[in-house]
């Protein structure tokens, strides 16, 4: 049984009750939601509010200790490791939503290659239409959802 064949029954109701984008909105909301809602269970949220916080500091030393090569290299460094275990943190929700999304793309791409690939709104394809309505409403989700 392919992934389409799956999903067709799932989300093409969905799809078809309602005209694009509204029905693209809902699916970004949805996705959207998952990803971020991963995001906030699957990494230590108190870890990367005290990470954030640090890099504030670190930022604003930095400009302070611009003129200063030695400090500022050193301070340079400690922000590097300060984003890489911020990027380890992250890496585990990117992994389980992965596959997932990968999947319920290959479906909307092949659900509006079968319309003949319209436009959805404002002469934009459906990937792009996606990706702006994914961006406000992640900033969106994270701010309610105090996500680091």
């Amino acid at each position: 049984m392919s992934f389409t064949a799956f999903l067709d029954p799932i989300l093409g109701p969905l799809m078809n009750s309602m005209p694009a984008p509204y029905n693209l909105l809902l699916i970004s909301f949805i996705l959207t939601g998952i990803i971020t809602l991963a995001y906030k269970f699957f990494t230590d949220q108190k870890l990367m509010k005290e990470i954030k916080e640090e890099q504030k500091v670190l930022q604003k030393e930095m400009k302070e200790f611009k003129d200063h090569p030695d400090k500022f290299m050193e301070l340079q460094k400690k922000a590097l490791e300060k984003t890489i275990t911020t990027f380890k943190e992250s890496l585990k929700p990117t992994l389980i939503t992965f596959i997932p999304i990968i999947i319920i793309f290959g479906w909307l791409k092949t659900y509006y290659t079968s319309l003949g690939n319209p436009s959805v709104l404002f002469g934009l394809s459906w990937i792009w239409v996606y990706i702006i309505f994914s961006i406000l409403l992640s900033i969106t989700l994270r701010k309610l959802l105090k996500i680091y």
